[in-house]
């Protein structure tokens, strides 16, 4: 059994003393040894719709590639995903053929857009939600008043989507991409 837990995202302003005292008003708590305490850190990023296209290329230098937290998203997945469209991309111009853009129906296509085309006069970091997926139809929200009923409905459009843009990427099955 452990005998040290990690409690990941409490980045706070509070006073080690004062974190104690919340921590431990909660039970089970209540005779916790802190080990570390939460602290702020601060994530660099580029200011990203000023920088980059879709195809997280920049726009100044179609062979300059960013992905990751750098470029604006937030989380261990969603940095994955925009590396490997990112090096899949860079793959592409090396061989002088045409950058791929992911679905906008889909996670990574939603934040790829996101970054690139936001309009903001102050840019920040973010997680995939279903607010950044391409806006579901008039006729779709008014079947799903549901939001949980309309969000499965847009998550298995997402992968039918997906699983049909992998396949046409290069005329490769999925299994080659997956």
């Amino acid at each position: 059994m452990a005998d040290a837990y990690s409690l990941v995202g409490f980045q706070n302003h509070l006073k080690y003393g004062e974190q104690k005292r919340v921590l431990q008003t909660i039970p089970g708590l209540e005779n916790a040894d802190i080990l570390q305490y939460g602290q702020i850190h601060r994530n660099t990023f580029i200011n990203s719709p000023q920088i980059l296209h879709e195809t997280l290329q920049t726009k100044k230098n179609a062979r300059l590639f960013f992905a990751g937290q750098i470029t604006g998203v937030e989380g261990y997945i969603e940095s994955v995903g925009t590396g490997w469209l990112a090096g899949l991309n860079a793959v592409r111009v090396l061989r002088n053929e045409e950058t791929i853009v992911a679905p906008e129906t889909s996670a990574i296509g939603a934040l790829c857009r996101y970054v690139s085309n936001v309009e903001t006069k102050n840019f920040q970091p973010v997680n995939i939600t279903f607010g950044l997926l391409a806006p579901a139809s008039v006729e779709l929200r008014k079947k799903y008043r549901n939001k949980r009923e309309r969000h499965g409905v847009q998550v298995e459009m997402a992968l039918r989507d997906w699983d049909a843009w992998l396949a046409g990427v290069n005329g490769n099955s999925l299994e080659a991409h997956r």
